[in-house]
Parts: C-alpha cells; structure tokens; sequence
C-alpha cells in the first residue's frame, strides 16, 4: 500500500478528533476526541517511519502513547472531582475548579 492511504486515514481521524474538541461540551467526549487526534498523529509517525525504513517513528509513537494514557488518567480525576464537588459538568459553563 502506498504512504497516501495510511495518511489520508491518519487525517481524517485527526479531523473527526479536531471536529469533536471544537463542537463538543462534555469534557469525556473531549478527551476521547483528543484520543481520536493522538492516534491520527500516531498513525502518521508509523506510516513515516515505514516509509523511510527506521524504527524512530514507532519509538515516538509508543512515548505518544504513554503521555497519552497519563493525559487521560489526569482528566479523568478531575472530571470526578468537578462532579463530586457538584459543579457544572459542561465546559462552557466551568470556570475553574476551586480546592
């Protein structure tokens, strides 16, 4: 298969995440979305990498995946602590989240 097919998909995950970040209020929906784009740029470096034959591309890959997955962790915490504290869940009304 040619490079153009994996980067064709990769930019079109990236502009389904993209579309989801921007139009979105619910924070869950948003971190899936900035998922969507992670792995859309993940996809890219794989596809790069194969291209010109070394395995630099798959190493950032796996280090995008592992900030990725913290990313995650971190937003998860404080969408459980915004709904513990009984705030607003949407992101257009939250302003900040006081301790």
């Amino acid at each position: 298969m040619s490079i153009a097919w994996y980067l064709s998909v990769s930019a079109i995950i990236f502009c389904i995440g993209a579309v989801g970040v921007l139009m979105r209020p619910n924070p869950l929906v948003i971190l899936l979305c900035l998922e969507l784009m992670l792995n859309g740029a993940n996809l890219a470096l794989i596809a790069f990498s194969r291209m010109w034959g070394n395995g630099d591309g798959q190493i950032f890959a796996i280090v995008v995946m592992t900030v990725a997955a913290c990313e995650v962790c971190i937003g998860l915490g404080m969408i459980v602590a915004i709904h513990r504290r009984r705030l607003p869940i949407d992101v257009d009304e939250l302003r900040e989240l006081q301790g």
